[in-house]
Parts: structure tokens; C-alpha cells; sequence
């Protein structure tokens, strides 16, 4: 896990080996182990590295790490499967000088060509140069968890872990507005139908699941998908029984192989379902490296506050429960920082929250934790996806005899079932176009934006919906296109700030296709989300854990410490900053603060407050 940067130009001249140190310098948080560069025979390709010692602490594996006279990588991230693929390569006669994964990378390159992506397991960003033909290859792991900017001008390519470093590189910071208009509008911060655009010019992200090439003499950039997940395949046949047991394999082993690791590792402790049953699983395997230890960001007082059911969990499992609460005081003086590390505007205060889970894990000598980040995605874990299960019902005419309205209103789900999403359920496509409408006119409508900046902007407002109008659909867009690897960036940002590593079991990506494989109902059933997990650990967890009726996503009391009088003042610092960008009208400042909670559509002046920091 580290930080990575480097330069490929077309001819020596533009940048040198200073330019990377300063690019690398940039990264330092990610990488607090050691630090590497490498530039070839005549400078057109200069590489830096900073390094987080997880595996093969050995000075022998640090990076750029060169292979057959040939090859020369810079990489961020844990491939899983490092040993099966180590001990295939061996028989085919690859001989290895390290006990690295990064090593492993290097010889798959070289036996499987470009292919080497399908074989990887693991949350990865790296670039591999080869001096033969004169080509940088890139690859991104299939969700997004590691992070991949790039700046491509005038034949110069310009790349890092964190867009920080391209600054450093010399890259202007040219703020993008677009973005920042759907962003203070509906809250989006990416471009679901341009996965590349990024908050600022000249500066784009390679896709999740993609790999790059670039040839530098032809100053030939290409892109490509190498991984997706086919929700037209037909759904497997297979019982419910067998369909638990071959989940709960599935994540047994995703965790088992997420426990492979020099150093100890821990985990993030929310008191919920995905992390306790992380925390279930991990103490059945026993690994030699589980430091037995927890983290938990806790709210006294707060309704949502989850210590009493992490309290459990740790309890039940005899765990070292660390504890971090927060003020928001403190959130006003380290926000700035978190910007910083951040780069680009965040959603909510949650993120402040797991900003300061992974600062007490390091705290705690904890380099490596293990999260439940992605379960909500994959198992129809939140809310809202009653009514996109609802409506693949309605259209089978299964719903009233399936009783899952009955069922879910037992359980206490808020959720309803009318007219509009039966018009929804028969006309998909007409309702996505009347949503995208009225979401664009929400946007134009905004009281406190000027008409100057919603003139100039608004021409590439955008609302996105699933293409496919049934659960699988719903699951794809979040998991895939837009909503997870959001979170993944606030993980790894977050995480990286503190030099440590988050490892996700639930992002296993042959777990995600099978649970993609499955129908629906094997989901959410008799009104229970994510029921594939639940069953899979009834008897691991307390029942009070597995079948909980409240679903609390991580939230602190964002609204209550909106209210503070730091808190206020920053935000009237925003206001005031984007009124000096003509982005807001002068009268706002009359205006109250308006606290909202964390998932507040609503969200308005927590927005301001990111934009104004971005534009600081």
C-alpha cells in the first residue's frame, strides 16, 4: 500500500528527477516507510515511489522494482492472490527474489501480457514500464478502491496516486464548475456518465476496471475495460441452502485471504451487520496476523450511535474495543486538513468520522484494518432498494401474493407502494426521463445560486438512474457506475492520511459476481435486506445483530454540530467565498445556517462549506 507518481515524456528536457521527488513528497502520508525513484537511460521515463510496508518488509521489495531487464513498476495496492499466482508462474519456469506481491505483478506482466489484470485479485493502481516497447501499461482495480490520477498534455503524461501530486508536478489547478454545480445542486461528486471527469481541468482518473496504455513516441493514449459484470446473464438455478453455503465459502475465503500480511491487522467496528460479520468470520479463521484489535467512532448521546451493538460484538468476541469520540469543534479545526487530503468535496461530516477511525488505529500501531464497506451495494442493503425489488415484483405479478409489502412493514420499513411506482414498474423508461427532468429542474430552481452561474453551467447538469429497472439493475449502478467508489475514495483518502490500509472482504470480485448471478429474492426476502448474509451468519453473530430492524448507515450528529459556533463560522466563510466567486448571491449572508443530517437531500450549506474549501 503506498503512494505513486511519475512523468513519461517524449523527449529529456520538460521534467527530471526533481519534479517525481517533488510529486513523491507530495504523497508522504501514503507512504511513511521509504521512498524510491528510477529514470531510464535518457529521462523520458521517471518514476517515484513512497512506500507502506505490508508485505515482504525487506528492503529487497521496495520500488520501482524492475523484472527482466525490461520492466519497471510503480504500484499501489494488495493483489490477494499474490501466492497462487507466485506458485503458477513458478512452474512455468518464472524464478522470484522476493516474497512480493509487487514481484508477482512484474512476472505476470511478463508471462500474460496486458491479460495480467484477469488474473489479479485485490484493490490495485500500478504502472509498468516497458523499455523494449517503449510503452507505459496502467491498471485499476475493478471497484475503485485505489486511485489513479492522470494529467495528458501537449504529449506529456503525468500521473499519481493522488491529484495533489500532480500539482507538485506543475499542473495548473483549474477548477472544473461543472462538476461543482451538480455537486452543490444534487450532491454528486463524480459524473456517472463520464467516469473519468474528475473536480478540476486537465486532470482525469483512470475508470475503475480499466487499463491504459500509452506510447509516448506516437503520443497514443488508450483506455480500456477489462472487467464487468454481465446483469443480462440469466440467474443461476440454484436453492437456497446451497446458495448460503456457497456464500459464506466465498467470504470465508475473501477474508482469509485479506489476513495475508507482515504486519498486524484490525478491523473497523461499526456495531452493524458488515462489519460484524467481518469481525464473526475473522475469528473463526484465527489468523496469525489479527491483532484481535477494533475501532469504533462513537456519539454520546446521539440517537444513531452505534457503541452499544459494537460493545457487543467485541464483548462476544473478546476484542481490544478502541474507542474515538469527536467534537465539532474538532471537525472545524481539522477540516481544512481533511480537505487537503480529500482534494475534492465530500458528501457529509461521516467522513471526518472515519477520517478519525483510521488516525486512532494508527494511533494503536494498526496499519492494516478490515471494513464491511461495499456489503450495502452488493446485498440491497439500504432502503431504497425496496422499491426497485417492489417494482421487478409488480412487473412478474408477484408482489401482493409474495406478501413482501406485509413483511416489510413489519419490520418497520417507511417505504410505500403507489401509483407512481406502479407507472414506474410499466413505463421505466418514462419515469427515468420525468425523474431526470425534475431533478435538472430542481437544480435551476436553486434560490441561492446566481443566474450567471447556473447560465454557464447548467447546459451539462445531469441526473443518472439505472438503466435496468429491476433490483440486479439498481445493485450494478450503485456497485459499478456511480455511489461505491465515492465511498472508496473517502476510505482511501482517509485511511492513506494516517499511513494505513483499509482491506475490503465484501469486494471480492468473485463473491460479486455470484451474488450478481442470484435472484433477487435471495437478497431481499419477508422484508429483510441483505437476507443472504443475514442467514449466512445467524449463527455466528448474536440475534440482535444479524436481525436488526433499524438500519443506521455510519452517521454522526452532523445536524447538532452544524449548529456550532466554529462550525457556522466556517460555513459563513464559504458563503462569503463563493459570492467572491459569483457562484452564490450576495443576500445569503442574511441568511441562517441551515443544519441538516448527514444523508439529507437537503444538505445545502454543508455543501457550500465543501465548495468553498475546494475553492480556497
Amino acid at each position: 500500500m503506498c503512494g505513486i507518481a511519475g512523468i513519461i515524456q517524449p523527449f529529456n528536457g520538460s521534467y527530471n528527477q526533481d519534479r517525481v521527488k517533488k510529486m513523491t513528497d507530495a504523497l508522504a502520508h501514503r507512504g511513511p516507510d521509504g521512498d524510491g525513484y528510477w529514470q531510464n537511460a535518457d529521462a523520458t521515463v521517471l518514476l517515484g515511489h513512497r512506500r507502506l510496508s505490508i508485505i515482504d518488509l525487506s528492503a529487497a521489495a521496495a520500488q520501482p522494482m524492475h523484472f527482466a531487464e525490461r520492466y519497471t513498476i510503480v504500484y499501489n495496492g494488495e493483489i490477494y492472490n499474490y501466492i497462487e499466482l507466485r506458485e503458477e508462474l513458478a512452474k512455468k519456469g518464472y524464478q522470484f527474489r522476493t516474497q512480493s506481491d509487487t514481484e508477482v505483478i512484474l512476472a505476470s506482466y511478463d508471462h500474460y501480457g496486458s491479460e495480467c489484470a484477469d488474473h489479479l485479485e485485490g484493490m490495485f493502481a500500478f504502472a509498468l514500464w516497458d523499455e523494449k516497447d517503449k510503452e507505459l501499461f496502467a491498471v485499476r482495480d475493478r471497484f475503485g478502491e485505489k486511485p489513479f490520477f492522470y494529467s495528458f498534455i501537449d504529449g506529456h503524461f503525468v500521473f499519481a496516486s493522488e491529484i495533489k501530486a500532480l500539482w507538485a508536478a506543475g499542473i495548473e489547478r483549474k477548477p472544473n464548475l461543472k462538476m461543482l454545480f451538480n455537486f452543490i445542486t444534487i450532491g454528486y461528486t463524480d459524473n456517472p456518465s463520464q467516469p473519468s471527469e474528475t473536480f478540476f481541468y486537465d486532470v482525469d482518473k483512470l475508470p475503475a476496471a480499466s487499463c491504459l496504455y500509452f506510447k509516448p513516441l506516437k503520443k497514443e493514449l488508450i483506455i480500456e475495460k477489462y472487467w464487468d459484470i454481465d446483469i443480462d446473464e440469466p440467474e443461476i438455478k440454484i436453492s437456497a441452502p446451497d446458495a448460503i453455503n456457497q456464500f459464506n465459502f466465498l467470504l470465508t475465503r475473501s477474508v482469509k485471504k485479506r489476513f495475508r500480511s507482515d504486519v498486524a491487522v484490525g478491523t473497523s467496528l461499526s456495531g452493524g451487520l458488515d462489519s460484524s460479520s467481518i469481525v464473526a468470520i475473522s475469528h473463526e479463521l484465527n489468523e496469525s496476523s489479527n491483532s484481535h484489535k477494533c475501532f469504533t467512532a462513537v456519539f454520546p448521546g446521539f440517537e444513531k450511535d452505534e457503541l452499544k451493538y459494537s460493545t457487543q460484538v467485541a464483548t462476544h468476541f473478546g476484542l481490544q474495543h478502541h474507542l474515538v469520540n469527536m467534537s465539532a469543534n474538532e471537525m472545524a479545526d481539522d477540516m481544512e486538513k481533511l480537505m487537503q487530503h480529500q482534494e475534492e468535496p465530500f458528501g457529509s461530516a461521516s467522513a471526518y468520522a472515519q477520517y478519525r477511525v483510521y488516525k486512532l488505529a494508527k494511533e494503536n500501531n494498526i496499519k492494516s484494518l478490515l471494513d464491511g464497506q461495499g456489503a450495502d451495494e452488493i446485498l440491497a442493503g439500504y432502503p431504497k432498494y425496496y422499491k426497485w425489488y417492489w417494482q421487478e415484483l409488480f412487473r412478474e405479478r408477484k408482489l401482493w401474493r409474495s406478501g413482501e409489502l406485509k413483511y416489510a412493514k413489519q419490520n418497520g420499513v417507511a417505504e410505500t407502494f403507489g401509483l407512481v411506482n406502479i407507472i414506474a414498474s410499466l413505463f421505466p423508461d418514462m419515469a427515468t426521463v420525468v425523474l431526470e427532468k425534475r431533478y435538472l429542474l430542481k437544480a435551476l430552481q436553486h434560490e441561492n445560486l446566481t443566474r450567471e452561474f447556473i447560465h454557464a453551467q447548467s447546459g451539462e447538469a445531469y441526473y443518472t438512474t439505472p438503466e435496468l429497472s429491476d433490483l440486479n439493475g439498481a445493485l450494478y449502478f450503485n456497485t459499478c457506475i456511480h455511489g461505491l467508489e465515492e465511498l472508496l475514495r473517502y476510505a482511501d483518502r482517509n485511511s492513506m492520511a494516517h499511513g494505513c490500509e483499509v482491506r475490503l472482504p465484501f469486494l471480492d470480485h468473485t463473491l460479486v459476481e455470484f451474488i450478481f448471478s442470484l435472484p433477487s429474492s435471495l437478497k431481499i426476502n419477508e422484508g429483510w435486506t441483505k437476507w443472504l448474509l443475514r442467514k449466512s451468519v445467524n449463527d455466528k453473530l448474536p440475534a440482535d445483530i444479524v436481525w436488526r430492524k433499524n438500519k443506521v448507515g455510519f452517521e454522526p450528529p452532523q445536524q447538532a454540530w452544524m449548529e456550532n459556533k466554529h462550525v457556522i463560522e466556517l460555513i459563513m466563510e464559504a458563503r462569503k467565498k463563493l459570492i467572491d466567486e459569483k457562484i452564490v448571491k450576495p443576500d445569503i449572508l442574511n441568511k441562517p445556517v441551515r443544519a441538516t443530517s448527514s444523508y439529507s437531500d437537503e444538505n445545502y450549506d454543508w455543501r457550500y462549506l465543501m465548495a468553498g474549501l475546494y475553492l480556497k
